[in-house]
């Protein structure tokens, strides 16, 4: 039951992450998503089978934590309005509302847990702790410079036009590189994802 429960808010976060892209490419000049009907919170139209399904029940089986992507929003960089950090702005906006949504829920938490909150209950306080927790992990693992993450678009803004061969050699090989950090270098990384959530909710994970 326990991992229903973050398999859904996985879902509902991953969608609020693409919707979320979605609309700062329109923001900015493209309409891609909203022509491909990809500006919806319905998780049918975003879904991936193995980001969405396999790749959480793999890393809950074997680690105890769930992560994920859906599929990624389309949008035409060409459409952008003029701006090196056109494409960074884009790929920000996904991680930047997982953000947010860690911060309002840890309100929340916060509250529940020193009693503000009186009609809190324990299942709350348990739900909202995964909402929090999720959202961060998706956050800090999408800000990763790992194509196709967000991350890589962020890190590909700051180098100069003529590195377009670096970019795409390391998107080429993109899927590799990303099993890759998953299963080996995200343990690494998830010490600081405890260190938000306890930043944030006011106790340890």
């Amino acid at each position: 039951m326990d991992f229903f429960f973050q398999i859904l808010i996985l879902i509902m976060s991953i969608v609020i992450h693409e919707v979320s892209h979605g609309y700062a490419a329109r923001h900015l000049g493209d309409r891609t998503a909203e022509y491909e009907g990809r500006l919806t919170l319905n998780p049918l139209k975003h879904l991936d089978p193995i980001g969405s399904l396999l790749v959480p029940l793999f890393s809950y089986i074997l680690g105890g934590f769930i992560i994920g992507w859906a599929k990624p929003v389309p949008y035409n960089p060409y459409n952008l309005r003029p701006g090196r950090w056109s494409e960074a702005i884009v790929a920000g906006a996904g991680p930047l509302s997982n953000i947010a949504i860690a911060l309002i829920f840890g309100v929340l938490l916060r509250g529940a847990l020193s009693g503000e909150v009186g009609w809190a209950s324990p299942a709350f306080i348990e739900i909202t702790s995964i909402i929090v927790l999720i959202n961060i992990i998706l956050a800090v693992f999408n800000l990763m410079p790992v194509p196709p993450l967000d991350g890589s678009k962020i890190l590909f803004a700051l180098f100069p036009a003529h590195f377009t061969q670096f970019r795409a050699f390391f998107e080429r090989y993109g899927l590799v590189l990303l099993i890759f950090f998953v299963f080996f270098i995200w343990q690494l990384i998830f010490p600081l994802v405890v260190l938000l959530f306890s930043l944030i909710a006011g106790v340890p994970l």
